[in-house]
């Protein structure tokens, strides 16, 4: 059961949703450089649970050769630091609505020229590039209601090259919701459910083959 602030939370970003997609994304936009005025406002670079998170995900993606891999959301690029040292060949795109966070996703991998960074909403970039692992962690719950997150996972599907794998991370049970609109647009592979936390989370795997 979420917490009432995690309620509000929600709520927030519902209403917020009611809006077009280009101005959902600017309020969005200004919403998560508030939050980076600070360095890593959530600790994802120093809380355990996200370090566990964040190696229960690499142990769970389908041993393939990746060699163009995109985060979708990436903050300021730590999950993004550690898929470069877990593929080290790959090349490697990070994006975000804030530009106050990639600057500093920026600063974290500034000695890796496969890793590079780039400031795009999911719902009104239209990519032209393909890629072998696209990988999306705690970011849809900000995009609202069912229109939008069937238009996300749209995008999100039309980022995978031809036998590629998309990973979707997020907490649990709202995964199962948000996961639901990626299950109308891909096969799921696998999906995996931690609940030995204080904040239960599910990793759930799509794509075209097997795993």
């Amino acid at each position: 059961m979420p917490s009432f602030p995690e309620i509000m939370h929600r709520t927030f970003f519902r209403t917020l949703s009611l809006l077009s997609p280009a101005a959902q994304g600017v309020l969005l936009r200004r919403y998560f450089d508030w939050w980076h005025r600070n360095p890593d406002p959530w600790k994802l670079a120093t809380d355990s649970y996200e370090r566990q998170k964040y190696l229960s995900t690499l142990h769970h993606l389908p041993p393939r050769p990746y060699r163009r891999i995109i985060e979708v959301g990436c903050a300021e690029g730590v999950f993004t630091h550690a898929l470069a040292a877990a593929y080290p060949d790959a090349e490697i795109t990070g994006v975000d609505v804030s530009e106050r966070a990639l600057a500093r996703a920026r600063e974290r991998v500034q000695d890796n020229a496969r890793v590079r960074f780039m400031r795009a909403d999911i719902l009104t970039h239209r990519p032209d590039e393909h890629f072998d692992l696209v990988f999306c962690s705690e970011t849809l719950y900000y995009l609202g209601r069912t229109d939008r997150l069937r238009q996300a996972s749209a995008r999100l599907g039309e980022l995978l090259a031809p036998g590629g794998v998309l990973v979707a991370v997020h907490p649990w049970p709202e995964a199962t919701r948000l996961h639901h609109y990626l299950d109308a647009t891909l096969p799921r592979l696998g999906e995996e459910v931690y609940t030995a936390t204080y904040r239960p989370f599910a990793i759930s795997i799509y794509g075209t083959g097997p795993v």
